[in-house]
């Protein structure tokens, strides 16, 4: 666990406050019985500091399975939406005497051994790739053999795509969206996460924007030897990375990220062609991700948001990992639950 880590840290990010209100839910059996549209910050501050008072924290000094804060944690996931304003629960959240009310609980799962690996580094001996079945049974493009070839198509969609976004109006409440991710998205790079002994592929279950897929295929991956990562373990590291490789998208991504951070700003990603010349992936830490994602944050002349990119996963950003093994097939069970995902025999 890294030392400089606190309750704060989690605290700080959209999705971490939003862990935390799933797991005192999920664990507590707690709920805000009025509609969160209606309720003040100050009554459900009050509310949130009698029912965390109220809860035993215990059970999570004592879980030790990783997939312990799953159902939570999928939670978080799902509903990071960078497209649109905040919902009410994240919205009620931000607020400072609500977040505060929540530091108990984040300071029982930040040093939760269930949570340990949360501040992993990406694992080259377990790396795992899933590829989820397209409900209309279309096949899809294996990734990319030369991944710097395929970086270089994806900037010169993402300067057309900044360029044509040029004639949209300065207003940030326009009614304008489009490009609202900061990852090298739709180039078709290769992307993989861990594997946990009772659930499978992190993969399978921490998904933001996720469709209803009912199916995946798993392949295990051997890297490179020797193959250099950037490690995200927070806020610091994604706005560096930013701030050494910049690729400017404040026209195509103003519209979205004013309706997600409420900040109308100069905005960049990182240019990960350029940063494929010193790295061969780039790996985001569940903790990294819970800490980073959906705010606006400072990163040298520029602000950026972490956006798109799912928790513990790793994109490769030269030559891909070899899949060693032939694919298993998993299926969704029909329930609602993160977990219901199980290998099929078929």
């Amino acid at each position: 666990m890294r030392s400089d880590w606190d309750s704060g840290a989690l605290l700080a990010g959209p999705r971490g406050r939003r862990l935390c209100w799933e797991l005192l839910t999920h664990t507590g059996g707690w709920g805000w019985e009025e509609p969160l549209e209606s309720a003040g910050a100050a009554r459900l501050a009050e509310a949130l500091g009698v029912a965390v008072a109220r809860s035993d924290f215990g059970a999570f000094a004592l879980a030790c399975e990783p997939a312990s804060f799953f159902p939570a944690l999928a939670d978080a996931v799902a509903w990071a939406m960078y497209w649109q304003e905040p919902d009410d629960q994240d919205r009620r959240l931000a607020d400072p005497r609500v977040a505060e009310q929540l530091r108990p609980v984040a300071e029982a799962v930040s040093s939760a051994q269930a949570a340990r690996w949360w501040w992993w580094p990406m694992d080259p001996a377990n790396q795992h790739e899933v590829v989820f079945d397209d409900p209309n049974g279309r096949s899809l493009p294996n990734p990319p053999d030369d991944g710097r070839s395929a970086l270089l198509d994806w900037r010169a969609r993402t300067l057309k795509d900044e360029s044509s976004a040029g004639d949209r109006p300065d207003d940030p409440r326009a009614p304008y969206s489009g490009s609202w991710w900061s990852t090298p998205a739709l180039s078709g790079l290769r992307r993989s996460t861990r594997s946990l002994t009772s659930t499978g592929p992190v993969g399978l279950h921490l998904v933001e924007d996720a469709f209803n897929w009912t199916s995946a295929r798993c392949w295990t991956l051997q890297p490179r030897p020797g193959a250099s990562t950037f490690e995200i373990g927070g806020p610091d590291d994604w706005s560096e990375l930013v701030r050494r490789y910049p690729l400017a998208v404040t026209k195509s991504r103003r519209h979205d990220w004013w309706r997600a951070t409420g900040r109308d700003l100069e905005w960049a990603i990182p240019d990960f062609h350029a940063l494929a010349d010193d790295y061969d992936a780039i790996h985001l830490s569940v903790a990294g991700y819970l800490a980073t994602a959906g705010r606006a944050l400072r990163a040298g002349d520029w602000h950026t948001v972490l956006a798109g990119w799912n928790p513990d996963e790793t994109w490769w950003l030269t030559d891909p990992p070899q899949r060693v093994d032939p694919a298993v097939r998993w299926v969704a069970t029909g329930h609602s639950e993160p977990l219901a995902w199980t290998p099929s025999t078929a």
